[in-house]
């Protein structure tokens, strides 16, 4: 049995969450209904749930002033949020799991089901990037957490050269030459990049505009990355890549 703990200081949003988990997931107690950060650290010390889903934002103080609290995060952490656009994409740089309210059953399952397949994967590395893209404006979100065969990754979005369509999976190349397969598609790489000097040239290629090399024209044209790496731009996005990199067609 999954044990959790909700905290949140809206009682509707409390029992509309306990009710969704209680009526639609299978395998999970809820050990206690926090309306605020002291009562969910005391729900914590007494049942040391398994998850422990948190509302960012209560009146008084957040659900980053319960973490920061705990001593020692050995439990996974699911965000409620009502939050913009901007928090959502700090929480996919970060690979942290939120469900945005109101909250979708589907989703809810979902987040659930990966919390059972993956226990404690680096909870702490990834609450602190988090927390980091969250101060910070969009142009200071300089770290992406890739999920990896081999685990979580954090790497530098400046070191990244560009990024390649494999199926569903995604492979990030590297300034170092390092080469990562992450179970992400590109689509969603390229929502995530897109504010910070990466463009799709391709429906295979996301690339960082600062690492280009070299543009050769032609119908559509290529691009030598940093690395002497060719890829083809598409006829398509020639444009629109011209027009990122103030190149006139």
């Amino acid at each position: 049995m999954l044990k959790c703990i909700i905290v949140d200081d809206e009682f509707k949003s409390r029992e509309s969450l306990r009710i969704l988990i209680q009526d639609f997931c299978e395998g999970v107690e809820i050990c206690a209904l926090c309306q605020n950060v002291d009562e969910g650290i005391n729900a914590i010390k007494a049942h040391k749930p398994e998850v422990a889903f948190l509302d960012i934002q209560m009146q008084r103080e957040s659900g980053f002033d319960l973490l920061t609290r705990v001593d020692g995060i050995n439990f996974e952490v699911i965000f409620t949020t009502a939050h913009s656009e901007y928090a959502i994409k700090a929480f996919k740089f970060s690979a942290i799991d939120y469900l945005l309210k109101p909250i979708d059953i589907e989703e809810l399952k979902r987040a659930l089901d990966k919390v059972n397949k993956k226990m404690d994967e680096n909870v702490s590395a990834k609450l602190k990037n988090l927390v980091q893209h969250l101060r910070l404006p969009p142009s200071g979100m300089h770290k992406l957490a890739l999920p990896t065969l081999e685990g979580l990754i954090f790497v530098m979005v400046s070191d990244i050269l560009y990024c390649e369509a494999s199926s569903n999976y995604t492979e990030i190349f590297m300034q170092d030459g390092k080469k990562h397969l992450v179970s992400r598609t590109l689509k969603e790489y390229d929502e995530l990049l897109i504010d910070h000097n990466f463009y799709r040239i391709h429906n295979s290629y996301l690339i960082n505009l600062n690492a280009v090399k070299k543009y050769i024209r032609g119908e559509g044209g290529y691009v030598i990355m940093n690395n002497d790496q060719s890829l083809n731009v598409s006829k398509r996005k020639k444009d629109g890549f011209l027009e990122k990199i103030g190149t006139k067609g």
